[in-house]
């Protein structure tokens, strides 16, 4: 049976043309600014693109292609100043999207309210560590495991975290980030570095999915690209500029985020 292709970009009948633009276009350069620093940034995008109006499928389909091409700039500028380990990041790549193939696997299966009851604990330990360390990624500790374990640790965060974006999704590059500081003990630019490529990987495998299945509004998507990669380029400027004290907040604001949705799911 032939596949049947999703209509280029017409806004819904009860709003202008121009309508969706506006309300998407800025949301996602916040989105993107956000996500480049603390990962999260979905948690804006997508209700952005649902607020416009577009179908459930087409709105994720879209967030992904302007998800994926603001983090390729993110991650190159991370990159070209760097702070990526690419020794440790490729293979973690490759991991996390394993781990994602089991994560939706496994959603088939599970009840998504198991997950989110474990959120819910997790969240406010995420936000205790932020919030107790001041100086994140940047202390006495940073940079003290030893290459293998660093290697391994990462590796392992990487297949978890896969795991559960392939589940449930939101959040993955802000958890990348915390373990990546608190267990393998990078710096903070270099967390940060490390899970945009990981985020890269895993945006790009979902976006050829929706590619090859006629998803994608193309002049919207587009136009929410290039938002997408000045906010990308923006966050990453940041980051490299100022590191924890604009890093901690960011954080902070994605994981409340995080929580009120999974309650207001719950409800």
């Amino acid at each position: 049976m032939a596949r049947r292709p999703v209509p280029c970009c017409s806004a819904p009948a009860f709003m202008p043309d121009w309508l969706p633009y506006l309300i998407v276009c800025p949301l996602v350069f916040l989105a993107g600014f956000v996500d480049a620093i603390g990962g999260g940034g979905g948690l804006i995008s997508l209700p952005a693109y649902l607020l416009a109006g577009l179908p459930a499928h087409a709105a994720i389909a879209c967030n992904k292609f302007s998800a994926c091409l603001g983090t390729a700039f993110s991650t190159a500028r991370f990159l070209r100043s760097g702070f990526v380990k690419l020794k440790i990041a490729l293979p973690a790549a490759a991991l996390a999207l394993a781990g994602a193939a089991v994560g939706a696997s496994l959603s088939l299966l599970v009840a998504e309210k198991i997950l989110q009851g474990v959120l819910l604990a997790v969240l406010p330990v995420a936000a205790f560590f932020v919030l107790k360390n001041k100086n994140l990624g940047n202390d006495a500790r940073t940079g003290t495991r030893p290459p293998l374990q660093v290697w391994l640790i990462s590796l392992a965060a990487a297949f978890v975290i896969g795991l559960y974006d392939g589940f449930y999704g939101p959040g993955t590059g802000t958890f990348l980030i915390l373990i990546f500081v608190g267990l393998a003990r990078l710096d903070l630019k270099t967390a940060a570095g490390n899970a945009k490529v990981i985020n890269l990987a895993s945006n790009a495998a979902s976006l050829t999915v929706f590619l090859l299945n006629g998803a994608v509004m193309f002049p919207l998507a587009a136009a929410a690209a290039v938002f997408s990669i000045a906010g990308h380029y923006a966050g990453a400027g940041m980051v490299l500029k100022n590191g924890q004290r604009i890093v901690r907040p960011i954080i902070l604001v994605v994981l409340a985020l995080l929580l009120v949705k999974i309650i207001l799911e719950l409800l």
